[in-house]
């Protein structure tokens, strides 16, 4: 990780798939009859929405929900919707995150006030946002908590001595091609272990070093300029020299990494080994000096995630010159402080990194970027008073109620998988009873004594931080593992599941309009957070979750032939996210997006399953002209409603292994053969796709 990066991890780790009416039309309705009823629904009264679930100024009725439903159900929106300059995308998620961060700000508020009662936690809140909020003590301090580390760097005389520093260098929060940590270990879930992996590169992916699109090839000259321009004001010597020799240590790097789709394979990123067979495997680096020089334990044990990588790294280690080592440590330290430093430091960041990366017009105001460092900081201490102002206990109570339904409904699933064997199912169901749930909030939560914080000490907070979580981190090993820890804090709005944990888990941050209402009719809550909980549920059994078991190991429960099957289906899939082009010239990578688009697929079915199934054998009501199965099938799209900047479309098809939200609702929606009854899908409309290319998984 590089330079106070290190703090993200303290609400990361891997996970799999973060998520971020009273007539029916008939199978037999008329494409007018259809219309008829739309343009009645347009009609409805405000008065009418709470109890909908479903805003219908949002829509477009112009549109027929046969050829395209995600522009039925949000093109108003998307007409009538700008994104926010300081924005790169704009959609449900980020409206609730907006709304989030606020309920933070206020908190902060309370706290910052002269004379304000507060609790150590609640100090070091208040502390961390003012130190982001006082400039004038940013620009008194200037460099200076970065000179230990420039000395560092600056005094790097031979590749022994880089060997050493790439060692050190995750516990100071700094830069490396090498990446270590400590994970859960994927094949004995119930211990930790020590991980290494590629790491080190300044832009996004190895696509933008290595493709030969031109735009690609347009940033790789704007990131040249943004290194020189960044090291010019930290006042080295040579930055043009410089930048010239870092992008060439960097495409070197880049050529040797995994791409996005080899990295997502779970056992292929498992290569357990001792220290000596590391030695033995991958000669050309002083393994054995390397660990020793960890602030590890001693270690028996360490899991390689890419080992032609390292074998690569061992040959660049002393090819790559000790002047390009040492440019290329400076501007990966001052590039991360960048955001923190002063305005000129700030902007330099900013042109490249939001504009030119991510098509942000303007940087976001100041005081929400410090609502993200306290966020990123405390996360947990905020989110503890986040839920005693802003979460109802009825929401839990509702949410616990749906995701047994969905689990009751998977289990029938299951048991109806017709390409399924009996005894892979049976591993299966043993999977299912042993899954976890977590909702709204943790338990217990996390203690952040660890952490010292001071008003006007910026740099120095974000470095404490990210020490603390290191420390926290490594303590882990030789510990059994807590399973009491969440990844994600109480107001972040996303879910997700976890393989090694084998557990779902939402935070309380998305349990609200338009993913989970209260007050709206049950056919548009299953059609939206149902299909969230499903899409969790199914991780368990994507292409990559299904390879650990009940207990969260990695190992192999599936017969031959149920594998055989399952990789036909997925292929499918595949094949049809690979033919869509948000932009000219750029698809989206079916490999990449696999798990999450299975998620989809299968988490939506079996909610809608789980919905007919909490009728209890009775008809739903038809409410606003809809039916209860439209009703269900308008929840799920307008959760998805979404725009991009076309720099982060790019960035989205190049890095994301999620397919953007337009497609989520069109390539799931196509392959639903309850879709095409409840809207009256035919041969010729847009939505439809031949049975025999239908995909059917879960």
């Amino acid at each position: 990780m590089s330079s106070f990066r290190l703090i993200r991890s303290i609400r990361l780790a891997t996970v799999a798939g973060a998520f971020l009416v009273t007539a029916a039309c008939s199978q037999e309705a008329t494409d007018q009859s259809q219309n008829a009823d739309t343009q009645q629904a347009a009609s409805t009264s405000n008065s009418q929405v709470l109890g909908l679930g479903v805003d219908l100024r949002n829509m477009d009725t112009s549109v027929r929900p046969q050829d395209d439903f995600y522009r039925y159900v949000n093109g108003g929106w998307d007409d009538r919707t700008e994104i926010p300059e300081d924005r790169s995308r704009w959609g449900s998620f980020d409206e609730l995150r907006e709304n989030a961060e606020q309920r933070v700000l206020d908190i902060i508020n309370d706290f910052s006030r002269p004379g304000a009662a507060q609790t150590a936690e609640q100090q070091k809140i208040a502390d961390v946002y003012q130190s982001f909020m006082d400039e004038s003590a940013i620009a008194s301090l200037g460099l200076q908590p970065l000179q230990a580390d420039l000395q560092a760097i600056a005094a790097l005389s031979d590749h022994d001595a880089l060997l050493e520093f790439w060692a050190q260098a995750p516990g100071r929060g700094l830069a490396a091609p090498l990446g270590f940590g400590v994970s859960q270990d994927q094949r004995q879930s119930d211990s930790y272990i020590t991980t290494l992996a590629q790491s080190g590169l300044g832009m996004p992916d190895r696509d933008y070093y290595l493709s030969d699109n031109a735009r690609f090839a347009e940033i790789r000259e704007l990131y040249r300029l943004h290194i020189a321009e960044l090291l010019q004001l930290a006042g080295h010597e040579d930055a043009e020299g410089a930048a010239q020799r870092i992008i060439d240590a960097e495409t070197r790097l880049a050529e040797a990494q995994w791409t996005r789709v080899q990295n997502r394979d779970r056992n292929a990123t498992y290569n357990r080994m001792t220290p000596r067979e590391l030695a033995e495997q991958v000669p050309g680096i002083d393994w054995l000096r390397y660990l020793n020089s960890t602030e590890l334990p001693s270690i028996d044990a360490l899991v390689v995630r890419q080992p032609t990588y390292l074998q690569a790294l061992a040959d660049m280690h002393r090819d790559i010159s000790m002047q390009a080592w040492r440019d290329y440590h400076h501007y990966h330290l001052i590039r991360s402080a960048a955001p923190y430093l002063t305005e000129d430091f700030v902007q330099a960041h900013h042109d490249f990194f939001g504009r030119e990366l991510s098509g942000l017009q303007a940087q976001r105001p100041r005081d929400r970027r410090a609502v993200d460092m306290v966020d990123r900081l405390l996360g947990f201490a905020v989110g503890r008073i986040y839920v005693e102002r802003h979460f109802q206990q009825e929401a839990k109570d509702r949410m616990d109620d749906l995701v047994q339904n969905l689990l009751a409904q998977f289990e029938v699933a299951i048991d109806n998988l017709e390409w399924m064997s009996a005894d892979t199912k049976v591993e299966a169901q043993a999977k299912l009873a042993r899954l976890n749930t977590k909702i709204a909030y943790p338990d217990v939560w996390r203690d952040y004594e660890c952490l010292q914080t001071a008003p006007d000490q910026l740099l120095q907070n974000i470095m404490n931080a990210g020490r603390c979580e290191f420390q926290r981190s490594i303590a882990r090993l030789g510990q059994p593992v807590d399973r009491e820890e969440w990844f994600m804090t109480p107001q972040t709005v996303n879910a997700y599941y976890s393989p090694t944990m084998n557990e779902i888990v939402f935070p309380a941050g998305i349990l609200q309009p338009p993913f989970f209402n209260v007050e709206a009719d049950e056919a548009v809550n299953y059609g939206a957070i149902g299909a969230v909980i499903g899409h969790e549920i199914t991780h368990g059994f994507d292409d990559q979750g299904r390879r650990s078991d009940g207990e969260g190991n990695l190992r192999d429960w599936w017969a031959e032939q149920d594998e055989v099957q399952f990789r036909e289906r997925a292929q499918r899939m595949i094949d049809q996210f690979d033919a869509y082009e948000p932009i000219e010239g750029m698809n989206i990578q079916g490999a990449l997006a696999l798990g999450e688009n299975i998620a989809d697929l299968g988490g939506l079915t079996v909610a809608f399953q789980a919905w007919q199934r909490s009728l209890q054998g009775e008809p739903a009501p038809v409410i606003g002209g809809f039916s209860g199965e439209q009703r269900f099938f308008l929840g799920y799209g307008q959760i998805w409603r979404t725009l991009y900047r076309e720099e982060a479309m790019r960035r989205q098809l190049t890095t994301g292994p999620h397919s953007p939200g337009m497609y989520r609702v069109r390539g799931t929606l196509s392959n639903m053969p309850e879709f095409y009854e409840a809207f009256d899908v035919r041969e010729g409309d847009g939505m439809y796709r031949a049975e025999d290319v239908r995909v059917k998984i879960w």
